[in-house]
């Protein structure tokens, strides 16, 4: 479905990717990880264009493109099959939950207003907040506001939802809300990439896991086989690592 082969980006003279290639198929689940700096996020934001690589080419849905020579055609057609969920929520401040929703349902996909309604407030349920449509985002916690922008993301029902550390910014007990709500999706068979530091997530819910760390995959694979077993000497010591806070935090 989604096929990515030497994508390399550079802020400046910094290189951030330094060719790193991954595939995800049809209704998997594959989670990024690896210690902070090592390009996870840069490799989501070129994947939807958010950032533009410098070399890299990508097959979507049977297409090629040449990552760093699409054009705005190409860049609105992708985005229209995918869905971006940030850490930080990205809402419109001014806004209730539905019309977050259904402001780009309406604006950027010319859909009626009264389809929008209908589409924004199914997939509010869907999220568990059926009794928060009209609510502004400074009047929903963390966890609600993130689950908002997971409602929003699945009302254009994207062929692949990319997720850049949806549960970074909250506290434990959010995090667990906004996670159920990713196992859900997961069960239903939606494609999703995640970013992300929740190491039981992707433990468990996850079909691959890739280990990126500088810039590169160090290790990529199934998921239970990754966290057993890991193949590399830096994958054994990152995991260490995790573990040791873990056990630290307890």
């Amino acid at each position: 479905m989604l096929e990515i082969k030497n994508v390399r980006k550079s802020f400046g003279t910094l290189p951030v990717l330094k060719g790193v290639d991954l595939r995800v198929n049809q209704g998997e689940v594959v989670a990024i990880i690896g210690p902070s700096g090592s390009g996870k996020t840069t490799l989501l934001r070129c994947i939807n264009y958010l950032e533009t690589a410098d070399d890299g080419t990508m097959v979507f849905d049977d297409e090629s493109f040449q990552m760093q020579k699409v054009s705005k055609r190409e860049v609105s057609g992708l985005r229209k099959k995918t869905a971006f969920v940030f850490q930080n929520y990205n809402l419109f401040r001014n806004k209730t939950a539905l019309q977050n929703v259904t402001e780009g349902l309406i604006i950027a996909r010319k859909m009626r207003k009264e389809r929008a309604i209908s589409i924004g407030k199914q997939a509010l349920n869907k999220v568990g907040l059926s009794d928060r449509y009209d609510y502004y985002p400074s009047q929903l916690s963390g966890g609600q506001q993130q689950r908002v922008a997971i409602a929003r993301a699945i009302a254009t029902n994207p062929e692949i939802i990319l997720f850049d550390e949806p549960t970074s910014a909250l506290d434990p007990e959010l995090t667990g809300e906004v996670l159920s709500v990713m196992q859900e999706l997961a069960r239903e068979g939606m494609t999703m990439l995640v970013v992300t530091h929740e190491m039981n997530f992707a433990k468990t819910v996850s079909d691959q896991v890739i280990f990126m760390e500088d810039g590169r995959v160090v290790e990529s694979g199934n998921s239970k086989e990754f966290f057993e077993h890991p193949k590399e000497e830096r994958s054994k010591a990152f995991l260490q690592t995790i573990h040791n806070a873990v056990s630290f935090a307890g």
